[in-house]
């Protein structure tokens, strides 16, 4: 039955032999288009020349959103074939970034670096070496967790215990944790206290997702931390990801972003069948609806990955997803099933561990969607011993029925997801929102201005970025940035003073604020330089 179910779900049919209803998605493909097209579309609202750039499950479907959303989605084909043009150049562009960065680093700047080409001893960069430093990590260098906790030791130092774990979260030093954690996520594979996955995208067709995962100590661990990397400053891809509209239908569930999902190793636009194949892996039961609805161990459920509570990987058996086969070593390769596979063997090892998801950026999107599929798969057991999810500048990953969905499990007995946005970050606002778009935000966002002073609202300001009203406000807070990172080291202390790239990121941001308020370091200073919370009541 399993080829009818694709048939169905690839017309918009409702009925299968799941008894699901066929699936809707939507994909906007820029490369079907050329310029006239585009011109038409964008000047006369021509339905017809936006349709070119639009693939879905309906043309119904199709004929609306291009209706509907039009500059929404002539913002994302715009952007995408921009950042597609200049995909190469940024790619190598970051190659030499980071080679002159870790050529004067390795080689005590400059100074020490004609010191050793004078004497012959320059030390050359190797990129993949313990000493070999990402962009993110030359802007932003700190590595210490907050109250001077190196991030080489034990962490259980900062948190430790059920109790306190349940105080920490939305605590400054606990969230100071989450942050450091999603900014060593850009690093190499060099941490001795993790284990660092590189992760196969299939549409990508590249290992493009990095995630790792951490306990607060070797035995008895209380606390698991999984941070997923972030949007590389030069890699198109990831940008591209961002600014992607395209999405799929899950019922009961909603909408979700389909390059967030490609990321995690759940499906490829290049047919989109698969998506269902993977998404749908519960059969003939209904979707918990709420935290305390959770699915019998009677229920069935297909494509647990390798590895079940603490069953080895080395079975070589393939796992079955929506009724097709799939290869132990794609699973193997893919974050989603890397990661529940691995934090299965955990929780079951450290039989009083909670675990935290975090990302700063795409990572942050990822974060919050991985516990959204195990919600998804009836990974309920797994699900009660989540602890939270933190994000930081996280773009939106779905529509507003994912939000509700997801609230009931995520805000009982407290809320469990935070989202922090500093100031006019661009990404948080990605892709667009308006009164009747798909994208929302949900969870408890933590806003902070300029100034780090916080507040809790339900939406940032300036919501989709690209308002006229906030244009002049944006370039003004680039200049006032630049002024007080100049000032930042003799106001609050050495740790907090900028670098030379530091300060030409904010230089850069001159011309387009959003980009720089998205680096790392707003959002550490925000984090230890803000109001610390740690009452559940104040949500």
């Amino acid at each position: 039955m399993a080829g009818e179910s694709h048939h169905n779900h690839s017309h918009g049919i409702d009925g299968d032999d799941n008894g699901y209803k066929g699936l809707n998605y939507l994909i906007v493909r820029p490369e079907n288009g050329g310029i006239r097209d585009l011109l038409r579309y964008t000047v006369w609202s021509d339905v017809g020349c936006g349709l070119r750039f639009l693939e879905s499950s309906d043309e119904d479907v199709a004929i609306g959103e291009a209706a509907d959303h039009r500059l929404v989605i002539l913002v994302s084909i715009i952007a995408r074939k921009v950042i597609a043009v200049l995909g190469k150049p940024m790619e190598w562009a970051g190659y030499l970034v980071d080679f002159i960065l870790n050529l004067l680093s390795q080689n005590g700047e400059l100074t020490g670096l004609v010191y050793n080409f004078v004497h012959g001893k320059v030390v050359v960069p190797q990129r993949g070496t313990e000493t070999f430093i990402s962009t993110i990590g030359h802007i932003d260098g700190r590595i210490d967790l907050f109250m001077g906790k190196s991030s080489g030791e034990d962490v259980n130092g900062s948190v430790s215990g059920e109790t306190r774990l349940k105080i920490e979260l939305g605590n400054r030093a606990f969230m100071d944790l989450c942050i450091m954690a999603s900014k060593l996520a850009y690093e190499n594979a060099k941490m001795h206290f993790v284990d660092f996955y590189d992760c196969w995208n299939d549409f990508q067709k590249e290992m493009s997702t990095q995630v790792f995962i951490l306990c607060d100590k070797p035995e008895d661990a209380n606390l698991i931390l999984i941070s997923f990397r972030g949007t590389e400053p030069f890699d198109a891809d990831d940008w591209i990801t961002d600014f992607d509209y395209s999405w799929y239908e899950i019922p009961e569930l909603g909408k979700v972003h389909m390059g967030f999902l490609e990321a995690l190793g759940l499906g490829n636009r290049t047919d989109a069948v698969t998506f269902q194949n993977h998404l749908l892996q519960v059969k003939n039961t209904k979707l918990p609806t709420s935290e305390g609805n959770k699915s019998s161990s009677s229920n069935t459920y297909l494509g647990q990955g390798r590895r079940g509570w603490g069953q080895s990987s080395d079975s070589g058996e393939p796992s079955a997803i929506g009724g097709k086969v799939i290869p132990p070593e794609m699973v193997e390769k893919t974050a989603y099933y890397v990661v529940r596979s691995r934090l299965k063997g955990l929780l079951e090892e450290h039989k009083n561990a909670k675990f935290v998801v975090t990302g700063h950026s795409l990572g942050g999107a990822l974060a919050i969607l991985f516990p959204t599929i195990l919600v998804l798969h009836e990974e309920m057991e797994m699900m009660d011993r989540l602890l939270g999810v933190h994000t930081f500048g996280q773009p939106r990953i779905g529509n507003r029925q994912l939000g509700n969905f997801m609230e009931n499990h995520l805000d009982n007995p407290v809320p469990k997801y935070f989202r922090v946005v500093y100031c006019n970050d661009l990404v948080p606002r990605l892709p667009c929102d308006d009164k009747t778009f798909l994208y929302k935000h949900f969870g408890v966002c933590l806003y902070y201005d300029s100034r780090y002073n916080d507040r809790i609202v339900k939406e940032e300001p300036n919501r989709n970025y690209f308002g006229i009203t906030y244009l002049i406000p944006d370039y003004l807070n680039a200049v006032w940035e630049l002024i007080r990172s100049l000032t930042m080291g003799y106001k609050y202390g050495p740790e907090y003073k900028e670098g030379w790239f530091s300060l030409m990121v904010r230089v850069m941001g001159l011309a387009l604020p959003g980009i720089s308020a998205h680096c790392p370091t707003d959002y550490v200073n925000s984090v230890r330089l803000g109001e610390e919370r740690i009452s559940h009541s104040e949500f």
